[in-house]
């Protein structure tokens, strides 16, 4: 019989899960990865906050929920196979007032409907027991919530891929798609490959890609680049594991928090500002043709009427330093100007729908023989493993 050729557009942590399992569970399958970088997980994997979140804010039933509470426990038991950093330091979601405490119960109720093990609610008291330097009237306790280094299992997926006879095929820039039949094209400047199967995990581009697949130009990616700061060494005690506050339930995004790192260090943030850059990890990145794409974007637009206040906030604490860990100390009061230093930047590849909405949920599409993944934003790198069974299954 003879093998079907897959390609995956996408050396991310989710396009090499998905490679590895179609080489992994389908002996008929010949895959290859095509990567622009010469390395992989150069974006989105490489520059997030490394939470192996346990699932608690999804809404139940939603994609997010299953496959983030099956893909952690997959996650955590390739960590332990392979030797890979996996530490359940825990998470504490805290409630600063009053105002706050309704909010905490609704994701109390959606943690406890998605599964999440080891809930506990916490007084003021209780939380000062678990972060002795936190500050809130409750909270809620993860004890499950882990770190990881996601770019290490990138690079675990590759090998495992190219072990079982995969390619990944780096500085191959997809610049070109066509069909013939059941059959894809795809092109680079200088090279053309064709397929039977493609799917395209393209992240930041993804929408770019799939729009050269002929898929929809709805939802679009709006770039918004993540800024943190750093604890300095001697003020790491700060935090023991992880330090969330109440996410605002207009936006898909946590708000600014601590977040220990497997080595050690503690980051804070982040924000959520305009990218003038697909791939703006600083202000000095800027590509006019990335900022035109976003502005002539209907969604954009929308979204940028209804929700210009909060923007202007989060554009100022990024611009203002005082400003940024003044927001950081509302629950950590201990937390002094000179404690920080500035951190590297991540880009969320955010997909915006044409009436402005926000989208939350993972959107996966298909066209024929194109499977595309037109939004998977955090907790897209916990639930790899089970996104890629997802996607395996039906392609």
């Amino acid at each position: 019989m003879a093998e079907t050729r897959v390609g995956v557009v996408g050396a991310g942590i989710l396009g090499l899960a998905i490679a590895r399992r179609l080489m992994e569970t389908r002996p008929d399958v010949t895959v290859t990865v095509l990567e622009k970088e010469d390395r992989v997980a150069a974006h989105q994997t490489g520059h997030n906050s490394g939470v192996a979140h346990a699932g608690l804010y999804y809404a139940p039933g939603s994609l997010k929920a299953t496959l983030c509470r099956r893909g952690v426990g997959l996650l955590k038991d390739y960590c332990a196979d392979r030797g890979l950093p996996y530490e359940e330091c825990g998470k504490v979601v805290v409630a600063r007032n009053a105002r706050e405490l309704g909010p905490l119960e609704e994701i109390e109720r959606r943690a406890t409907a998605n599964g999440v093990p080891g809930l506990r609610r916490l007084t003021g008291a209780e939380l000062r027991e678990i972060e002795p330097h936190a500050a809130g009237v409750a909270a809620l306790h993860s004890p499950t919530t882990a770190i990881v280094d996601f770019p290490a299992v990138a690079r675990e997926f590759a090998a495992d891929l190219v072990k079982a006879g995969g390619e990944v095929r780096l500085g191959f820039e997809v610049v070109r798609l066509g069909r013939a039949g059941e059959r894809v094209t795809v092109a680079s400047p200088s090279e053309e490959l064709v397929f039977d199967r493609l799917v395209v995990c393209a992240g930041l581009h993804s929408d770019r890609v799939a729009r050269l697949a002929g898929d929809s130009p709805a939802p679009a990616i709006v770039p918004f680049r993540g800024e943190y700061y750093r604890l300095v060494p001697a003020r790491t005690g700060l935090v023991r594991g992880l330090i969330y506050p109440v996410p605002d339930p207009r936006y898909p995004f946590l708000g600014v928090h601590f977040t220990r790192r497997v080595d050690g260090g503690v980051d804070v943030g982040p924000n959520a500002v305009l990218a003038l850059s697909r791939e703006g990890y600083r202000w000095r990145d800027v590509r006019p043709a990335d900022v035109w794409e976003t502005l002539r974007w209907p969604g954009f637009r929308r979204m940028a009427r209804r929700h210009w206040r909060t923007g202007a906030k989060e554009l100022y604490g990024s611009a203002v330093r005082r400003a940024f860990v003044a927001e950081a100390r509302a629950f950590v009061p201990a937390l002094r100007l000179d404690d920080v230093v500035p951190a590297p930047a991540g880009v969320r590849a955010q997909a915006v729908d044409p009436d402005g909405s926000l989208v939350d949920d993972f959107r996966i599409g298909r066209l024929g023989p194109i499977t595309t993944v037109r939004n998977a934003p955090s907790p897209a790198a916990t639930s790899s493993l089970a996104i890629a069974e997802h996607i395996t299954a039906h392609l």
